[in-house]
């Protein structure tokens, strides 16, 4: 599903159009990347949580010049499901 799909299912649900919709969906999105961005995680009860992880200063390998580098430690966006949303896509989704 794309944002226009979203953008057409929740205005064809609610009787909105469709560019009040899309402006609303982009600001919501907008609102939780400024939030990770300044190191705060977005919580949405029933549907999940925003988070930023901290990844830890690794080594890796280089393997076209044969070379170990440094990787920083650094924050990246992750998304973690409420458990009812978890349950909810394993009963609709079972494995026949």
């Amino acid at each position: 599903m794309t944002k226009a799909d979203i953008v057409n299912k929740i205005a064809s649900e609610t009787g909105l159009e469709k560019n009040e919709v899309l402006k609303t969906v982009e600001s919501m999105m907008s609102c939780v990347k400024d939030s990770l961005a300044a190191g705060d995680n977005v919580y949405l009860r029933g549907f999940g949580s925003f988070i930023v992880k901290e990844r830890a200063a690794k080594t890796g390998r280089n393997i076209s010049k044969n070379t170990t580098i440094l990787i920083p430690a650094h924050n990246i966006p992750a998304f973690k499901p409420a458990k009812t949303f978890v349950e909810e896509v394993k009963t609709k989704n079972k494995v026949k």
